[in-house]
Protein backbone atom coordinates (compact mmCIF):
# COMPACT_ATOMS: atom_id res chain seq x y z
CA UNK A 1 0.00 0.00 0.00
CA UNK A 2 1.48 3.31 -1.07
CA UNK A 3 0.56 6.90 -1.75
CA UNK A 4 -2.91 8.18 -0.92
CA UNK A 5 -4.19 4.83 0.35
CA UNK A 6 -1.36 4.67 2.89
CA UNK A 7 -1.90 8.29 3.97
CA UNK A 8 -5.63 7.77 4.55
CA UNK A 9 -5.04 4.60 6.57
CA UNK A 10 -2.36 6.40 8.58
CA UNK A 11 -4.69 9.38 9.15
CA UNK A 12 -7.59 7.22 10.38
CA UNK A 13 -5.40 5.16 12.73
CA UNK A 14 -3.90 8.37 14.11
CA UNK A 15 -7.42 9.76 14.47
CA UNK A 16 -8.20 6.97 16.93
CA UNK A 17 -5.27 8.05 19.09
CA UNK A 18 -6.55 11.64 19.01
CA UNK A 19 -10.03 10.41 19.97
CA UNK A 20 -8.48 8.48 22.88
CA UNK A 21 -6.89 11.71 24.11
CA UNK A 22 -10.30 13.38 23.82
CA UNK A 23 -11.70 10.65 26.06
CA UNK A 24 -9.03 11.44 28.65
CA UNK A 25 -9.78 15.16 28.39
CA UNK A 26 -13.49 14.90 29.19
CA UNK A 27 -14.77 15.75 32.66
CA UNK A 28 -18.49 15.39 31.85
CA UNK A 29 -20.16 12.01 31.56
CA UNK A 30 -22.36 12.76 28.55
CA UNK A 31 -19.39 14.29 26.71
CA UNK A 32 -17.40 11.13 27.45
CA UNK A 33 -20.15 9.00 25.90
CA UNK A 34 -20.30 11.26 22.82
CA UNK A 35 -16.53 11.04 22.33
CA UNK A 36 -16.68 7.26 22.65
CA UNK A 37 -19.22 7.25 19.82
CA UNK A 38 -16.73 9.32 17.78
CA UNK A 39 -13.96 6.90 18.75
CA UNK A 40 -16.01 3.97 17.44
CA UNK A 41 -16.97 5.87 14.29
CA UNK A 42 -13.29 6.47 13.47
CA UNK A 43 -12.65 2.76 14.12
CA UNK A 44 -15.41 1.83 11.66
CA UNK A 45 -13.90 4.12 9.02
CA UNK A 46 -10.38 2.77 9.65
CA UNK A 47 -11.48 -0.87 9.41
CA UNK A 48 -13.65 -0.15 6.37
CA UNK A 49 -10.69 1.47 4.61
CA UNK A 50 -8.50 -1.51 5.48
CA UNK A 51 -11.16 -3.79 3.99
CA UNK A 52 -11.09 -1.79 0.76
CA UNK A 53 -7.32 -1.63 0.32
CA UNK A 54 -6.66 -5.22 1.44
CA UNK A 55 -9.58 -6.70 -0.49
CA UNK A 56 -10.62 -8.38 2.80
CA UNK A 57 -14.40 -8.25 2.47
CA UNK A 58 -15.05 -9.79 5.89
CA UNK A 59 -13.60 -6.64 7.44
CA UNK A 60 -16.65 -4.75 6.14
CA UNK A 61 -18.68 -6.79 8.64
CA UNK A 62 -16.30 -5.72 11.40
CA UNK A 63 -16.66 -2.10 10.31
CA UNK A 64 -20.46 -2.45 10.25
CA UNK A 65 -20.49 -3.94 13.75
CA UNK A 66 -18.36 -1.06 15.04
CA UNK A 67 -20.59 1.51 13.33
CA UNK A 68 -23.97 0.11 14.37
CA UNK A 69 -23.29 -1.26 17.83
CA UNK A 70 -20.36 0.74 19.17
CA UNK A 71 -21.02 4.12 17.56
CA UNK A 72 -24.83 4.05 17.93
CA UNK A 73 -26.41 1.30 20.05
CA UNK A 74 -23.99 1.27 22.99
CA UNK A 75 -23.77 5.09 23.40
CA UNK A 76 -27.59 5.33 23.29
CA UNK A 77 -27.83 2.54 25.90
CA UNK A 78 -25.29 4.28 28.14
CA UNK A 79 -27.24 7.54 27.79
CA UNK A 80 -30.37 5.81 29.04
CA UNK A 81 -28.53 4.13 31.91
CA UNK A 82 -27.05 7.45 33.04
CA UNK A 83 -30.43 9.19 32.79
CA UNK A 84 -32.40 6.45 34.55
CA UNK A 85 -29.89 6.07 37.36
CA UNK A 86 -29.52 9.82 37.81
CA UNK A 87 -25.75 9.42 37.86
CA UNK A 88 -23.68 12.48 38.76
CA UNK A 89 -22.63 14.02 35.45
CA UNK A 90 -19.19 15.36 36.50
CA UNK A 91 -16.23 12.98 36.38
CA UNK A 92 -13.52 13.15 39.01
CA UNK A 93 -9.96 12.27 38.07
CA UNK A 94 -7.22 10.88 40.28
CA UNK A 95 -4.57 13.48 39.41
CA UNK A 96 -6.28 15.99 37.15
CA UNK A 97 -6.82 16.18 33.40
CA UNK A 98 -3.51 17.92 32.70
CA UNK A 99 -1.47 15.16 34.31
CA UNK A 100 -3.57 12.53 32.56
CA UNK A 101 -2.80 14.11 29.20
CA UNK A 102 0.93 14.18 29.98
CA UNK A 103 0.81 10.54 31.07
CA UNK A 104 -1.06 9.70 27.87
CA UNK A 105 1.64 11.38 25.78
CA UNK A 106 4.25 9.28 27.52
CA UNK A 107 2.26 6.09 26.83
CA UNK A 108 2.00 6.93 23.13
CA UNK A 109 5.76 7.44 22.97
CA UNK A 110 6.24 4.13 24.79
CA UNK A 111 3.94 2.34 22.32
CA UNK A 112 5.94 3.66 19.38
CA UNK A 113 9.31 2.82 20.96
CA UNK A 114 8.18 -0.71 21.82
CA UNK A 115 6.20 -1.66 18.73
CA UNK A 116 8.27 -0.28 15.83
CA UNK A 117 11.43 -2.31 16.62
CA UNK A 118 9.38 -5.47 17.25
CA UNK A 119 7.63 -5.18 13.88
CA UNK A 120 10.72 -4.19 11.90
CA UNK A 121 10.17 -6.96 9.34
CA UNK A 122 6.48 -6.13 8.74
CA UNK A 123 5.23 -3.75 6.07
CA UNK A 124 5.13 -0.04 6.92
CA UNK A 125 1.35 0.19 7.31
CA UNK A 126 1.13 -2.79 9.67
CA UNK A 127 3.97 -1.39 11.79
CA UNK A 128 2.34 1.99 12.23
CA UNK A 129 -1.16 0.58 12.72
CA UNK A 130 0.11 -1.74 15.45
CA UNK A 131 1.92 1.14 17.15
CA UNK A 132 -1.24 3.27 17.03
CA UNK A 133 -3.34 0.33 18.23
CA UNK A 134 -1.05 -0.27 21.23
CA UNK A 135 -1.26 3.44 22.04
CA UNK A 136 -5.09 3.24 21.97
CA UNK A 137 -5.02 0.19 24.27
CA UNK A 138 -2.69 1.92 26.75
CA UNK A 139 -4.79 5.10 26.72
CA UNK A 140 -7.89 3.00 27.38
CA UNK A 141 -6.17 1.44 30.39
CA UNK A 142 -5.16 4.92 31.59
CA UNK A 143 -8.78 6.07 31.33
CA UNK A 144 -9.89 3.12 33.45
CA UNK A 145 -7.24 3.83 36.09
CA UNK A 146 -7.78 7.58 36.39
CA UNK A 147 -11.59 7.77 36.59
CA UNK A 148 -13.69 6.97 39.64
CA UNK A 149 -17.03 6.59 37.87
CA UNK A 150 -18.11 3.04 36.98
CA UNK A 151 -19.51 4.16 33.60
CA UNK A 152 -16.13 5.62 32.64
CA UNK A 153 -14.58 2.22 33.43
CA UNK A 154 -16.97 0.65 30.94
CA UNK A 155 -16.04 3.20 28.26
CA UNK A 156 -12.34 2.74 28.99
CA UNK A 157 -12.70 -1.01 28.54
CA UNK A 158 -14.56 -0.63 25.23
CA UNK A 159 -12.05 1.92 23.91
CA UNK A 160 -9.32 -0.58 24.78
CA UNK A 161 -11.18 -3.22 22.78
CA UNK A 162 -11.39 -0.78 19.87
CA UNK A 163 -7.61 -0.66 19.88
CA UNK A 164 -7.44 -4.45 19.68
CA UNK A 165 -9.78 -4.44 16.68
CA UNK A 166 -7.63 -1.81 14.97
CA UNK A 167 -4.55 -3.98 15.55
CA UNK A 168 -6.28 -7.03 14.07
CA UNK A 169 -7.43 -5.11 10.99
CA UNK A 170 -3.99 -3.61 10.39
CA UNK A 171 -2.33 -7.01 10.74
CA UNK A 172 -4.29 -8.36 7.78
CA UNK A 173 -7.50 -9.00 9.66
CA UNK A 174 -8.73 -11.80 11.89
CA UNK A 175 -11.13 -14.72 11.30
CA UNK A 176 -14.73 -13.58 10.90
CA UNK A 177 -15.92 -15.96 13.62
CA UNK A 178 -13.58 -14.28 16.09
CA UNK A 179 -14.84 -10.82 15.11
CA UNK A 180 -18.48 -11.80 15.57
CA UNK A 181 -17.81 -13.52 18.89
CA UNK A 182 -15.95 -10.45 20.14
CA UNK A 183 -18.85 -8.21 19.11
CA UNK A 184 -21.40 -10.35 20.91
CA UNK A 185 -19.12 -10.58 23.94
CA UNK A 186 -19.06 -6.80 24.12
CA UNK A 187 -22.85 -6.63 23.87
CA UNK A 188 -23.31 -9.24 26.56
CA UNK A 189 -20.79 -7.39 28.73
CA UNK A 190 -22.78 -4.17 28.24
CA UNK A 191 -26.00 -5.88 29.37
CA UNK A 192 -24.30 -7.36 32.42
CA UNK A 193 -22.67 -4.02 33.24
CA UNK A 194 -26.04 -2.26 32.92
CA UNK A 195 -27.61 -4.66 35.40
CA UNK A 196 -24.55 -4.33 37.63
CA UNK A 197 -24.81 -0.52 37.61
CA UNK A 198 -28.49 -0.65 38.54
CA UNK A 199 -27.68 -2.94 41.46
CA UNK A 200 -24.84 -0.68 42.61
CA UNK A 201 -27.16 2.33 42.45
CA UNK A 202 -29.80 0.54 44.50
CA UNK A 203 -27.31 -0.59 47.14
CA UNK A 204 -24.98 2.39 47.48
CA UNK A 205 -27.00 5.25 45.92
CA UNK A 206 -23.90 6.05 43.84
CA UNK A 207 -21.72 4.58 41.09
CA UNK A 208 -18.61 6.46 42.22
CA UNK A 209 -15.86 3.92 42.95
CA UNK A 210 -14.37 6.15 45.65
CA UNK A 211 -17.70 6.26 47.48
CA UNK A 212 -17.82 2.46 47.42
CA UNK A 213 -14.30 2.27 48.88
CA UNK A 214 -15.38 4.61 51.66
CA UNK A 215 -18.43 2.46 52.37
CA UNK A 216 -16.25 -0.67 52.51
CA UNK A 217 -13.88 0.97 54.98
CA UNK A 218 -16.82 1.96 57.20
CA UNK A 219 -18.12 -1.61 57.13
CA UNK A 220 -14.74 -2.92 58.29
CA UNK A 221 -14.80 -0.61 61.29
Amino acid sequence: MHGLAFDIAHFLAGGMVVASFLLLYQDRLYALIHVFALHSLVLALAVGWQAAVQGAHHLYITAGIALVFKAIVIPVALHRIVRQLGIHRTLETVRGVGRDMLAGTGLVALAILVMLPVTATADALAREDLAFALAVVLLGLLLMVTRHNAVSLVIGFMSLENGLVLAAAGARGMPLAVEISVAFSVLIALIVIGIFLFRIRERFDSVDMQAMDTFREERRR
